[in-house]
């Protein structure tokens, strides 16, 4: 790991709010893997900041579902069975059906353009390695979208759950294949949007979450199989 990567710059953005995203980022880059340990003493040295400051944003991601705080260890990268990510993807294809098919009702020309405008920017970034930036990219898609269903408990309730989708996110989207058919998916909703077809969009929306959805707990089910139960060549599978 890259100390120096971790330092914060203080400025008139909130300093809280800049050790919440370096840690954030650094968990999404898999810098910190699920799992690890959190130790307060080193995270304060490499970011340069007080421990108050430390436990207050920690205290933020486990709220996110990104941290983990375990009695009598301490703060660790968060882990998720397979389990955890059926109910997690149970709720978000629900929401998200619903945040397809209200776009198409409600959403503004203006706002059919910015949801194009951000699955264009994604298709641009999956030239690139996936890290955080893919992650932050496709975030602005959703973003986009649930803009568009002018619906501020849906857009509350994705919140609620974002961190927990984005670790589960970077399970699926490391996986051969899947960035590709997730981008075409994507595809498929902006196009069943373009064409004012609500219930298209909502189905299309589903389909795209039951897939990531199906794909994350085949491989967190491996990864948590007993070894015994593996072939002798299979490696433990990281999360992106």
């Amino acid at each position: 790991m890259t100390v120096a990567s971790l330092r914060v710059v203080r400025s008139i953005v909130s300093l809280k709010k800049q050790v919440v995203e370096s840690l954030r980022t650094a968990i999404f880059d898999r810098r910190f893997a699920p799992g690890d340990r959190l130790v307060e003493r080193e995270l304060c040295e490499m970011l340069d900041v007080s421990r108050t400051l430390l436990r207050e944003a920690l205290s933020q991601l486990e709220a996110e579902g990104v941290v983990q705080i375990i009695p009598h260890r301490g703060p660790i990268v968060a882990v998720y069975t397979a389990e955890d990510a059926k109910s997690i993807y149970e709720v978000r294809a629900a929401l998200e059906e619903m945040a397809g098919r209200s776009f198409v009702e409600r959403a503004s020309e203006q706002e059919c353009k910015a949801l194009e405008i951000a699955f264009a920017e994604m298709k641009r970034s999956c030239t690139s390695k996936l890290g955080a930036d893919h992650l932050t990219v496709k975030a602005r898609f959703y973003a986009a979208l649930t803009a568009g269903a002018h619906n501020p408990v849906l857009v509350e309730m994705l919140r609620l759950i974002h961190g927990r989708v984005s670790m589960l996110r970077a399970t699926t989207l490391a996986q051969p294949g899947r960035l590709a058919a997730s981008l075409a998916e994507l595809g498929h909703i902006v196009k069943t949007i373009k064409a004012r077809d609500a219930e298209a969009a909502a189905l299309a929306c589903r389909r795209h979450v039951e897939n990531a959805g199906a794909i994350a707990i085949a491989v967190l089910a491996e990864d948590t199989a007993a070894p015994e139960t593996k072939p002798p060549s299979a490696k433990r599978r990281r999360l992106i």
